[in-house]
């Protein structure tokens, strides 16, 4: 049955973010010919729209006023109220990023209905909608349906796929009002440096953990990154590792770190605490190198392996360059 769905896009750079392209490509599966819309604020926002038109939306809510550039959540708030009061969905989609986390429950108190965070599917069936989360720290699997509309819902990155380019295609687009004051302000931002590709799109993690022994362990962790190619693989550690001192911070996979969705995550001496699972539990596919038989890791990997990681990274790294020869 068609119903309006409606995205609330993000930017990057002035063109759509990877994050907003998914949520375009899943909106146009779950609104099975109704409208599919997104909001669009800051810099490029109006040329994004001819974007937004070629994966798949059919309306686009813009303003290209700068002050919507650094995100504040009263003025945004505002933008997506006014969007919703416009479109009227039955389904309103966001990234679950920085604008996700804070838009997605403020949107449901104001209108009076419930959010779903941090959703790895999100499919209309004969019941209505139904989403699908990770629950218990990522142990398990919740399944949660919606008695109240707009159902408001946060989407996992690259746990969708985005449509195929629409060349041409056009749409409606509807001035959305300029960035209204706002109470807070924001004095300055430090980035935190990083070289390659960023733990979130990355197709493949490989990840090391306290197992390691030492912060030496990855020297050999990042050979494999380099073998598989940096063009693909990036570096990630876990909660233990990083507080150890042994990689950085911001190189963090876990509930209080980054999380990660990759076509491939390999584990090594990582332990599988359910506080680390939650950051990888949307992996396609695990691989555990791990001593220790009785590890948790094993519980969520596709393919294991129990032994030393000293032994059996040299002879994997050895075996994906003979490949690629």
């Amino acid at each position: 049955m068609a119903q309006d769905v409606l995205v609330i896009g993000e930017l990057a750079g002035g063109s759509l973010a990877a994050t907003t392209k998914e949520l375009l490509g899943l909106a146009t599966r779950l609104a099975e010919g109704g409208m599919v819309g997104v909001t669009l604020a800051g810099t490029g926002a109006q040329v994004a729209s001819a974007e937004a038109f070629e994966h798949g939306a059919t309306r686009a809510f813009a303003s290209d006023d700068a002050a919507y550039d650094v995100f504040r959540s009263d003025q945004w708030v505002a933008a997506a109220e006014a969007a919703l009061d416009l479109a009227a969905p039955a389904v309103v989609l966001i990234a679950q990023t920085m604008v996700g986390r804070d838009l997605g429950p403020r949107l449901a108190f104001r209108h009076g209905t419930a959010a779903a965070m941090d959703c790895l599917r999100v499919e209309q069936t004969a019941d209505g909608l139904r989403v699908t989360r990770p629950a218990y720290g990522g142990n398990a699997l919740a399944t949660y349906s919606f008695a109240t509309s707009p159902a408001v819902v946060t989407v996992r990155a690259k746990s969708q796929e985005a449509l195929n380019l629409r060349a041409g295609a056009t749409g409606e687009v509807v001035a959305l009002p300029s960035a209204s004051p706002s109470r807070t302000e924001v004095v300055s931002r430090d980035a935190a440096a990083s070289d390659g590709l960023q733990l979130q799109d990355a197709p493949i993690v490989v990840c090391g953990g306290r197992g390691l022994g030492d912060p030496e362990g990855f020297r050999l962790v990042e050979a494999l990154a380099d073998a598989l190619g940096r063009d693909r693989a990036a570096v990630g550690s876990s909660r233990a590792a990083c507080d150890l001192g042994w990689y950085p911070p911001s190189k963090q996979v876990g509930l209080t770190g980054k999380v990660v969705t990759p076509d491939l995550y390999i584990a090594i001496g990582v332990s599988g605490a359910s506080q680390h699972m939650a950051g990888c539990s949307g992996a396609k596919n695990i691989v555990a190198i791990n001593r220790d038989r009785e590890a948790n890791i094993f519980k969520a990997a596709r393919f294991g392996i129990v032994g030393d990681y000293k032994v059996m990274l040299p002879a994997l790294i050895e075996a994906i360059k003979a490949l690629a020869k």
